[in-house]
């Protein structure tokens, strides 16, 4: 394949795999491409050949010990003929000497398995419009929730909690990104939980939902969708939650919620110790 060149992604390039995305179904968010690309500018690939854009791949490096792949795609009309393959094994080189997570969809999971990734659990996509879950939900406000619009020392050291690395950079875009909205809820000045709702190409998606409980989460979510404009009311908002918190699936049961979607957390050496029972809503299925 000597007119098959791979290489790191412009931002204009990523902008290509995160509408190549889209059109997958995964529906990511309008301003993820930017929030992505510069947590690690070199994990971001593509496969060209004869010039032309034909696949992509995410490799991601958080540190030296963590790595989460992702937007694993070739165009249709150019799959089966070893190029997927060859882009994987160059995102695999990048995150060479670490633990590396993915969340993969169900027709790959038997591609991961070959190239060395262990299952952990499935992430189930859950659906529902913002009018029916805070139907539910309720709209009192809440005085312990506030506004989180950076990323300060307690809400990095929150986060590593529920998240297999250190991604400082990656917090600090995403909570400063344009049209996200995120909240953070404080007890006692100690912080038990926060959410970030974001636009996407279909509806909006609540990511992460981190809460150290169910009334926690519940609370959470009710703030966060209040920031949906109200001729929105009946879009779909999309959160993605693990199978092993089945309070998360409690809640989901108790808003009404439909199950829409499904990947599998495998990763390539072991399971990280996060403490899944408070995690109500993955980030991104793209990033971890």
């Amino acid at each position: 394949m000597s007119d098959y060149v791979i290489r790191p992604l412009t931002a204009a390039e990523v902008e290509h795999a995160v509408d190549w995305a889209g059109r997958e179904g995964w529906n990511p968010g309008k301003h993820d491409a930017e929030c992505f690309r510069t947590t690690d500018p070199d994990g971001f690939l593509g496969g060209f050949l004869n010039g032309e854009m034909i696949a992509s791949v995410s490799a991601v490096n958080y540190d030296e010990t963590f790595a989460f792949l992702g937007f694993y795609i070739v165009k249709p009309e150019f799959r089966h003929h070893g190029h997927g393959l060859e882009i994987a094994q160059h995102a695999l080189a990048h995150c060479t000497g670490r633990n590396m997570g993915l969340d993969g969809v169900v027709e790959q999971q038997d591609n991961y398995r070959k190239s060395g990734f262990t299952f952990a659990y499935n992430n189930y996509r859950f659906a529902g419009t913002k009018s029916r879950m805070l139907a539910k939900l309720g709209t009192r406000q809440n005085d312990q929730i506030t506004d989180l619009t950076q990323a300060s020392d307690a809400l990095k050291d929150y986060d590593r909690e529920l998240f297999p690395a250190p991604r400082d950079l990656f917090l600090g875009n995403w909570l400063s990104a344009y049209s996200h909205v995120s909240k953070v809820f404080t007890e006692n000045g100690r912080i038990r939980g926060y959410a970030t709702l974001r636009p996407c190409l279909t509806g909006y998606k609540v990511g992460p939902l981190f809460a150290d409980n169910s009334d926690i989460a519940r609370a959470l979510l009710a703030a966060i969708l209040t920031a949906i404009p109200e001729d929105h009311n009946e879009h779909e908002v999309f959160v993605d939650m693990p199978q092993l918190n089945p309070s998360a699936f409690v809640l989901a049961d108790e808003l009404g919620l439909d199950k829409v979607f499904e990947t599998a957390r495998m990763y390539s050496d072991y399971e990280p110790d996060i403490d899944l029972s408070r995690i109500f809503g993955v980030t991104t299925f793209e990033l971890g």
